[in-house]
């Protein structure tokens, strides 16, 4: 639970408890500050981009307790006391996720800028629904806006991911490390 505390400039802020990407972070916000800003410049996780500040691009989507949300629309002391996920949070080890994997083997990322978002949506989805139909993943994925892609290559990447077969099969053999291309 947050704690009050109030600045000697009479300002209220909330001690708020998060648990980021596995990790805990205790901070001191304002009552109106987002998820967002809190990620971005409190916790140093630049992933998590800002587009719209209005709910309706997704460019901030994070997972909160397993469910995507654009962070531009929570309340930080909303989140207080529960497990946020950001696109940072996604690899393990040092290695891509399934997801990330087939996003950049379909050529799913030109600009890049909604790319957390799309991953973290398609990432619930298939904790939610291991092997989606194609509507359902374009269902899950609506509130992602992308200006570059067209959407059918990030589709093409979830569903391939969904299936375990991260490189398509019209794609051009990749050169082992030392091998000539």
């Amino acid at each position: 639970m947050s704690r009050t505390v109030t600045d000697p400039d009479g300002v209220r802020r909330y001690l708020i408890t998060l648990t980021v990407n596995g990790d805990r972070h205790t901070v001191l916000v304002k009552a109106n500050a987002v998820l967002t800003n809190v990620l971005r410049d409190q916790l140093d996780l630049t992933g998590t981009k800002k587009g719209c500040e209005l709910g309706d691009c997704g460019s901030c989507t994070v997972l909160l307790d397993g469910k995507p949300v654009d962070s531009c629309m929570v309340l930080a002391v909303e989140a207080d006391g529960r497990e946020v996920t950001t696109i940072e949070g996604v690899a393990e080890n040092g290695r891509l996720d399934a997801i990330q994997e087939a996003m950049v083997n379909y050529g799913a990322i030109q600009c890049g800028y909604c790319t957390p978002g799309m991953v973290l949506s398609a990432k619930a989805l298939l904790a939610r629904n291991p092997h989606p139909t194609e509507q359902e993943v374009r269902e899950a994925i609506a509130g992602n806006l992308c200006r570059c892609t067209g959407y059918v290559h990030i589709v093409e990447a979830v569903l391939a991911a969904s299936e375990g077969r991260p490189v398509p099969d019209d794609a051009a053999p990749v050169a082992e490390e030392g091998e000539a291309r």
